[in-house]
């Protein structure tokens, strides 16, 4: 998929391909691939050009900040990430788009999902024309347990407008066929992103905002588990949501 900050970065600047391939000594159909393919370059490559663009590298290639490799504690747990704002947003995107079944979100407002990914409606949109059922319970507003996050987390009414936001994002689904999105005022404990046997689960800390929080990474297991934990405490909220319906 095209890398759009790099484009964004680029047209910013005035940076043609060529140009930016001879600061950083590549060809200019790799800067090319860069761009509308989406390819990583090496990481000495990526930094050159980064500073080049006075940009951060990771900012521009997430995925060369990988997550650590999680220890064989259960055969759950593929991978642990010490906070989110390590994890490469492609790899919610990527999850989701290798699903044929499922996808399930669970969340308050994780905006920085369309910030960093403005597909992720079309992305959504194809998977469920392929036949996955998609639900998106987001986080009420002017419910008390959401304007308590807030407060816990130092965000003030931050959060509320954040959820506002999620909604005016994931509004325009709500009348696709394989598509519902709820609103719902429970207390969250884990922001989940589930597409079929796999989840990223973004545990929430009090007082510290969930893009500082640990994710983890896992698979579900024939003899259930973790997973299976996680994916009925979706259903258990769900249950309570209340249907957003589209405007007009």
């Amino acid at each position: 998929m095209p890398n759009e900050r790099l484009r964004a970065v680029m047209a910013a600047g005035g940076w043609t391909y060529a140009a930016l391939a001879q600061q950083v000594e590549v060809d200019p159909k790799s800067v090319e691939r860069w761009v509308n393919l989406g390819r990583i370059p090496r990481r000495a490559t990526a930094l050159r050009a980064a500073k080049a663009l006075g940009e951060d590298v990771h900012a521009l290639w997430p995925a060369l900040r990988q997550a650590r490799p999680a220890r064989a504690i259960s055969p759950e747990l593929v991978a642990l990430c010490e906070q989110r704002a390590d994890l490469p947003v492609s790899t919610f995107t990527d999850l989701m788009a290798q699903a044929r079944e499922r996808i399930d979100i669970l969340v308050y407002a994780a905006v920085f999902l369309h910030e960093a990914y403005p597909r992720l409606n079309e992305l959504l949109t194809e998977r469920a024309a392929e036949g996955c059922t998609v639900r998106i319970a987001i986080g009420d507003p002017d419910s008390d347990n959401v304007q308590a996050r807030g407060k816990e987390e130092r965000f003030g009414h931050g959060i509320e407008s954040r959820c506002r936001l999620a909604l005016m994002h994931y509004r325009p689904l709500a009348s696709t066929p394989g598509i519902e999105v709820r609103t719902h005022g429970t207390t969250l404990y884990n922001s989940l992103y589930r597409a079929d046997d796999q989840q990223l689960v973004n545990a929430h800390v009090w007082g510290v905002n969930a893009y500082a929080a640990p994710v983890w990474h896992l698979r579900r297991h024939e003899a259930g588990g973790m997973f299976d934990t996680y994916a009925e405490s979706f259903d258990a909220v769900w249950t309570t949501a209340t249907p957003v319906r589209e405007e007009g």
